[in-house]
């Protein structure tokens, strides 16, 4: 039997989950968002962190800690047999959106390199990117590299691989987005955008969308009821602080985000109007048009613009890159769960995420369609971890899990509010206002078509009837010893 892993500090643990926490979505929707609705967004984002994401954060901690255990083997041993597949759910919609992040981080990877080799440098950004995205090897050969370099860095363990790792990829990413918060509100202008991005403008505070859109951004943004948090704290030390750690995770999380605003929204209002375009135009294109055709437009107007989109897509790469490290770590954990040691359990990861990213490398539209099954699936894992806790007894868990002398941050009874009702509350509202307003209308009821109910049940279903399915077998599997 292998050696239990452990993280040596309490610091590298916070390393580790910020680093899970801080991804693509910090550097390419939250921006997006804030510039749709300026200051007054940041009023529920705010309120959204300690009202769903710390709480949620706060029981995988707990749950990781506890059952020493992933997803499916925490479920297991915190609900008992019958709920075990809950925790399978949790764990491959996790792993379904790895598939498609991989691609993400491989096209931050590419971008990367052709700033830096000066390929951006005059060229046509829109066809730049058509033309990357429509060439099929390339995508895929950068999902490869970017998949084969976190294979790398889980391979090593935890304490050589993800904590080293992190030890360099967060102070990195940080310096990255101050040097480009901090060159941002130099430029002329600025403080236009600066204004904007802290002011109220034309949003409304009672506006439900902005409020909606808000919880989305937190929930997605920190992982929270991913069971990314959950397995790194299979790998915490005996008495690690619980509720103190969850929301550094969160708060930090949100300082990378406002950073990032910093960075890009104040560049947008100088710039943009040197490309002919309305600074809000810019800011509300989708997440790809944004980062891969508009951001590196605006920076070739800047002296030592090249420097600039290279630091940018360099801290695009890093916050993906620690993402994916985490995700496929949470699937590794799982196959080790089943006793398969880390050395055979990796290369399966790896091998089923290469393969079943090609698709999303070579469709936009697959991976859009990935990306809104899965990324709603998330709200129900989320649903899921507050079910558990409701079923065990909110107060019970609360007493033995966030008042523990471990605890520098006691949770007083404000958490039991939140977890049995807020938190279902805001999970079905998310999940009716996101179905009204993105699905196809005239065909809600076909599951080939992209955005439509159909496609969620029918993904949805097959998963959760084939985990039904198999429940008894995963709850025998993960209640063996695991390595």
């Amino acid at each position: 039997m292998e050696k239990k892993e452990q993280f040596t500090s309490r610091w590298a643990l916070l390393l580790a989950t910020l680093g899970m926490a801080i991804g693509a979505g910090n550097i390419w929707r939250f921006p997006r968002l804030a510039g749709q609705y300026g200051g007054a967004f940041l009023i529920p984002w705010a309120i959204f962190l300690i009202l769903w994401s710390i709480p949620l954060l706060m029981v995988e901690f707990s749950l990781g800690k506890e059952t020493r255990k992933g997803p499916i083997g925490a479920f297991a041993a915190f609900l008992g047999k019958n709920y075990t597949w809950m925790g399978g759910f949790v764990c491959l919609c996790t792993s379904a959106i790895m598939f498609y992040y991989s691609v993400v981080t491989g096209w931050a990877l590419k971008y990367f390199s052709a700033a830096a080799l000066g390929n951006l440098a005059g060229a046509n950004h829109q066809q730049f990117w058509e033309s990357f995205i429509a060439s099929g090897y390339q995508p895929i050969l950068f999902h490869l590299l970017a998949l084969g370099v976190a294979g790398v860095i889980i391979y090593r363990g935890i304490v050589n691989g993800i904590e080293r790792a992190n030890r360099i990829l967060l102070p990195a990413l940080f310096v990255l987005l101050v040097i480009g918060a901090a060159r941002s509100l130099t430029l002329p202008n600025a403080a236009e955008g600066l204004n904007y991005f802290f002011g109220f403008h034309h949003a409304n505070i009672f506006d439900y969308k902005m409020w909606l859109e808000a919880l989305s951004q937190s929930a997605w943004s920190t992982g929270a009821g991913w069971g990314l948090v959950l397995t790194y704290a299979v790998y915490a030390r005996q008495r690690e602080d619980v509720t103190l750690n969850a929301f550094i995770t969160g708060f930090g999380n949100n300082s990378a985000s406002l950073f990032a605003g910093l960075a890009i929204i104040p560049a947008v209002f100088s710039l943009a109007p040197a490309i002919g375009r309305a600074p809000l135009d810019i800011l509300q294109e989708g997440n790809e048009g944004l980062s891969f055709i508009f951001i590196p437009q605006l920076f070739e107007k800047l002296p030592g613009g090249q420097i600039m989109s290279a630091l940018f897509f360099l801290a695009l790469f890093f916050a993906a890159l620690s993402s994916l490290i985490a995700m496929l770590e949470l699937a590794a954990r799982t196959f080790m769960d089943f006793g398969i040691r880390r050395q055979k359990s990796l290369p399966i990861v790896i091998i089923v995420t290469a393969l079943l990213g090609i698709p999303s490398a070579l469709s936009l539209k697959f991976f859009k369609n990935q990306d809104w099954v899965w990324g709603l699936g998330l709200i129900i894992s989320g649903s899921f971890f507050a079910f558990g806790v409701i079923k065990n007894g909110v107060k019970r868990f609360r007493e033995k899990f966030l008042v523990a002398e471990s605890n520098d941050l006691r949770i007083g009874a404000w958490f039991d509010g939140v977890m049995k009702y807020l938190i279902p509350l805001e999970a079905a509202a998310l999940l009716v206002w996101w179905f009204n307003r993105e699905w196809d209308a005239q065909m809600w009821w076909n599951p080939l078509s992209p955005f439509s109910l159909g496609t969620c049940f029918f993904q949805w279903g097959i998963l959760i009837a084939a985990l039904i399915l198999v429940n008894k077998l995963l709850y025998r599997w993960v209640t063996r010893q695991s390595v």
